[in-house]
């Protein structure tokens, strides 16, 4: 059987599917509203992932959490609780790529966010495991071993 070419073109690097529109108008009126200081009483202050800091400020493997929503496939979960994955950053030109996994690698999740002045990050979040899912996000590079992010429900934070 022979497969059909559709002329396919997949922008982020890990080969899954895109997030659509990464940049639309729901993302863009997200991003002007969200704010993300930075600072040592941000929520993703406190150290809480254990992968080393590679040389590269943003490239390479990362520990993922979110909360602000509960996960139905996940017994007892809460928007409240943190729900802790593994994740892993490419750049791709102004562009970064963040995927990432919870509930013990059963689910995934990929960001596709613009670069923006200074260390801002303006994008779009897809529910890889259910592609219905899709929210606005907007990160805050604070350093090397630190991403603080929100969606409008609530955080998705990245830590080394």
């Amino acid at each position: 059987m022979q497969q059909a070419n559709t002329n396919l073109v997949i922008r982020n690097p890990f080969g899954t599917m895109d997030v659509p529109e990464p940049s639309d108008s729901e993302v863009m009126h997200y991003a002007i509203a969200a704010t993300l200081a930075g600072d040592a009483a941000d929520g993703n202050a406190a150290h809480w992932a254990s992968i080393p800091t590679l040389s590269d400020p943003l490239e390479g493997a990362w520990a993922s959490r979110w909360n602000g929503g509960a996960d139905p496939t996940i017994a007892g979960d809460t928007p409240d609780q943190w729900k802790q994955g593994r994740a892993e950053a490419r750049v791709v030109g102004e562009r970064i790529y963040l995927r990432f996994d919870w509930d013990n690698g059963r689910r995934h999740g990929l960001i596709d966010a613009a670069r923006e002045s200074g260390n801002g990050l303006i994008g779009k979040y897809i529910n890889l495991t259910n592609p219905a899912i899709m929210r606005p996000w907007v990160g805050l590079v604070v350093d090397a071993s630190r991403i603080d992010g929100c969606f409008p429900n609530g955080r998705l934070d990245f830590r080394r």
